[in-house]
């Protein structure tokens, strides 16, 4: 084995000063905000890139790989906790399960993990709150005209609400939506 074959083994394991660089940076991340498997290991990657001049794509899949392990061990790094919490938060804000099932998939979450996540997730309520924060339906405050009524249901269909919803919602009064919101469960 001569001199290149030594170079070459040695730029597919990283070295100790990466591993506890990517230990610090993980760590770091994952204490500031929730993130996915996938969303950690881009960022570890795009990260080594920029601080270490010579660097191997191996070494950087490995520095990934450690930091998603680290994440997993410290038990900050979990996709179907992380897709629970977004699907709660974003249904409670107005959000359909199409839009949440896009968002988490940009993130990289597995699709069978959003399957399990929206499993319970009441799209009907999640319309009701998207219309009370858009003064829609029975939440609105100036008069009805055609231009409107369009502009409304091109809202609910744009954020991911079926046209059914939208009639159903348009239709009631503030008191019967009030009440609906008050009694259906948050997600």
């Amino acid at each position: 084995m001569n001199e290149s074959d030594d170079t070459q083994a040695e730029a597919t394991v990283p070295t100790s000063r990466m591993l506890a660089w990517v230990k610090n940076s993980a760590a770091y991340r994952l204490s500031r905000k929730m993130m996915t498997e996938h969303e950690l290991s881009t960022a570890i990657a795009r990260k080594a890139r920029q601080k270490f001049e010579v660097i191997s794509e191996a070494q950087i899949k490995a520095l990934s790989l450690a930091a998603v392990e680290f994440g997993r061990q410290m038990r900050a790094l979990d996709d179907q906790s992380y897709a629970e919490v977004r699907v709660r938060s974003s249904t409670a804000a107005g959000k359909s399960r199409r839009i949440i099932a896009r968002k988490l998939a940009e993130k990289g979450v597995d699709r069978q993990i959003i399957a399990d996540a929206l499993e319970d997730t009441d799209d009907f309520r999640a319309a009701l709150v998207f219309a009370r924060k858009r003064a829609f339906g029975p939440f609105r405050r100036v008069e009805l005209d055609e231009k409107r009524k369009a502009k409304e249901f091109s809202a609910f269909a744009r954020n991911g609400f079926s046209f059914e919803f939208g009639t159903r919602i348009m239709n009631m009064s503030f008191e019967e939506a009030e009440e609906l919101l008050a009694e259906l469960p948050l997600g």
